[in-house]
Order: C-alpha cells, then sequence, then structure tokens
C-alpha cells in the first residue's frame, strides 16, 4: 500500500456540514507510550454485579434469555440513568435559555455472562440473539411509550470508550427527543434524495463496489489523485456490508449497512439478523487482531418511529457506526470541530481486508 503523506479536508458526502481532516504526516509526531492497561479477561468476578449469580447486585431483569433458567442475556435498569421516567420538571427560566423535561428510559444490557468475553469471541447464535433483544426493546418503548422520539442503542467497551464496568455490556436509551446528529443524517439524505430520487447510502454502497474517481488540478488540468472507491470495502456478507467512511472521524471507523435499502432496524429479518451477527463478528476481529486491546463504541442509527418520520423512509437507510478509540480529541479538534485522522481511510480499508481470520 502506498505510505505517501495526505493532508486534505475531506466532506462528509451523508452530512456535508461534517468534515473531516486527513493528515497521514501528523500521524508520524513523536509521542510518549501510554501505559498499556491489561483488559481483564476472566470468566467470572464475585464481586462484579453482572456477573451470575450476583444479581441481587442489579434491579430486577426486565428481560433475560432465554427467559427461564440460566439467561445468557440480562436486561435490567441502569441504577445511573442519563434520562429517567420519574417526575423531575426543570426549573424554566425566562429569555432564550430553554429545557424540557430529562423524561426517558435507561437500560444496561448484559451482553454474554462471561465477564471478560469480547464481541468477537461470541458466537454467531449469541449474537444473533443479542441484535434481537436490541431489536425487541427498542419495540417495546417505541410502542408502549408515545412521549418517546428515538431509542438509541449502543456499546461503550474500554475506558478510552467510556466503559464504566469491564463486564461485557451495550446500553439503550430511549428519549424525548431525535438527536441532532440522526436528524442531519434524515434532512441531509432526504435533500439528497429529492434531488435525485435516489438513497444516497444505497449510492455509496453501488460505488463502494463499483466505481473508480480521479481527481485533476483546476489549474493545470493534471490528475492529482486517483480513488479506487472499492477499496473501502472491509467485510461483506449476503445481506450487509461494512465499508471504511470516506470521511472517517477516527483511523478505524467502520460502518455496516444493508446490502439493499432499509431503513428502519426493526424490520430486519431473523435470515438476516443472522447475517449481520456473522458480518459483525469477523469486522471486530479484523480490528480486534489489527488494533489490539481494541476500545471503541457502536451505536445503531435507524428510522425513529413517529408517523410523520416516515416520509424519510425512501431516502434514509440504517447503519451501525463502529468507532475504536485510538485517540484522544486535541484542542483543535474540540475548537473548529474538524476531526483529525493520522490514517488514509483507504489504507485502513486495505489493512483491514488483508487480516486473516481463522477463527469461524
Amino acid at each position: 500500500m502506498d505510505d505517501k503523506n495526505i493532508r486534505e479536508i475531506r466532506i462528509d458526502p451523508i452530512v456535508p456540514s461534517q468534515s473531516v481532516l486527513i493528515s497521514t504526516a501528523r500521524g508520524k509526531r513523536p509521542r510518549k507510550n501510554e501505559e498499556k492497561v491489561e483488559r481483564d479477561t476472566r470468566e467470572h468476578v464475585e464481586s462484579c454485579p453482572f456477573c451470575r449469580g450476583n444479581e441481587h447486585l442489579t434491579p430486577p431483569a426486565s428481560l433475560q434469555v432465554p427467559l427461564t433458567g440460566e439467561w445468557d442475556i440480562r436486561i435490567v435498569e441502569n441504577l445511573y440513568p442519563i434520562l429517567d421516567d420519574d417526575p423531575l420538571l426543570p426549573e424554566l427560566p425566562r429569555g432564550l435559555q430553554q429545557a424540557i423535561e430529562g423524561y426517558g428510559h435507561h437500560e444496561v444490557i448484559i451482553d454474554h455472562a462471561s465477564h471478560g468475553i469480547s464481541l468477537h469471541q461470541m458466537n454467531v447464535q449469541h449474537l444473533t440473539a443479542l441484535l434481537a433483544v436490541y431489536r425487541d426493546r427498542m419495540q417495546v418503548f417505541y410502542s408502549t411509550d408515545p412521549r418517546i422520539k428515538y431509542v438509541l442503542v449502543f456499546k461503550n467497551f474500554g475506558k478510552a470508550a467510556g466503559g464504566s464496568m469491564p463486564h461485557t455490556h451495550s446500553q439503550l436509551v430511549a428519549m424525548p427527543i431525535i438527536p441532532h446528529n440522526v436528524y442531519d443524517e434524515l434532512l441531509c439524505s432526504r435533500q439528497y434524495y429529492n434531488n435525485t430520487k435516489t438513497c444516497i447510502f444505497c449510492t455509496l454502497i453501488s460505488e463502494a463496489m463499483t466505481l473508480e474517481t480521479t481527481t485533476y488540478s483546476q489549474d493545470s488540468g493534471e490528475m492529482r489523485q486517483r480513488y479506487e472507491t472499492g477499496k473501502y470495502v472491509v467485510e461483506r456478507g449476503e445481506h450487509f456490508i461494512a465499508i471504511k467512511p470516506f470521511a472517517s472521524r477516527y483511523e478505524w471507523e467502520v460502518h455496516i449497512l444493508p446490502l439493499q435499502h432499509q431503513s428502519d432496524f426493526l424490520t430486519i429479518s431473523n435470515e438476516e439478523m443472522k447475517d449481520l451477527a456473522r458480518l459483525m463478528r469477523r469486522t471486530m476481529a479484523r480490528l480486534d487482531k489489527l488494533v489490539g486491546d481494541l476500545q471503541y463504541n457502536y451505536f445503531f442509527h435507524t428510522l425513529p418511529q413517529e408517523k410523520n418520520n416516515k416520509d424519510f423512509a425512501d431516502s434514509f437507510h440504517w447503519h451501525i457506526e463502529i468507532c475504536p478509540r485510538t485517540s484522544i480529541p486535541s484542542g483543535f479538534e474540540l475548537g473548529s470541530g474538524l476531526f483529525v485522522n493520522t490514517i488514509s481511510p483507504e489504507d485502513a480499508a486495505y489493512q483491514l481486508r488483508k487480516v486473516i481470520l481463522t477463527d469461524e
């Protein structure tokens, strides 16, 4: 792979107001090696409230899988919720400052009974069940609470990603608003659809598998750089594809999308669920082998369920964003709002594809 320096500001094709600075030379600057934090790989920890046998240390289960006997997946209310359904009205100031009640629901989804297991170490059958739990819990809150506008499923794995508990777990937050980043995706993809009558996500998938493009100097007309966009494909299944975004915010960021247009994660079939589980497992295995001691966030962006949001069904495409955390945002990033990525997405995708997976 060509290791020449790249320094360019890339515009996010989905939300053009977002941009990323790709600066590969920046990654060569001297940095002090951080002390390696060993991950806790034990199967069971006596003091861990999420381990089997310690159920009395958590609130009662909202659901467990299977329903009887020893559980493989367990859902409980978060003891320290971001949003909650208890009446705690905001103090509304006068003037321009506005606030709404911090109403909602916050659940912890204990992914697995094994304390220190990684996602790529879970078998496909278990991951399929976990994805089904995500879908079903989202549906519960949408169908039972009319105040809920959006349900976000996410996972924080490792301290660098905000994980406060070492036992593998995901979280679900049902909220009375649509998050601005989801809303921006909805609006921008709808604008593209209005202009082209095609889904921008579908177009990007098609380009990722087929298109080659070349950029030229505006002044001289000379070729500046050739992009083989097929290089962004990391993994492909029967129903899903894992792609390295052209404007990746994080060095090893990967997005997973359905190959065929699908706006709503809640409509996923059992067959598709199994294919998604396999592709997620393989993608996370590639990241773990390449990056090592992987710490990451992932989250689902899907169509909100309110009736008027169905207008976005033709233009929006649900997806999963996987964001490994290998660096800390600097003052430049916080002050400018411009992410800095020190590894070219083309090279990152190439390295991820090169990983040899032996455990199926």
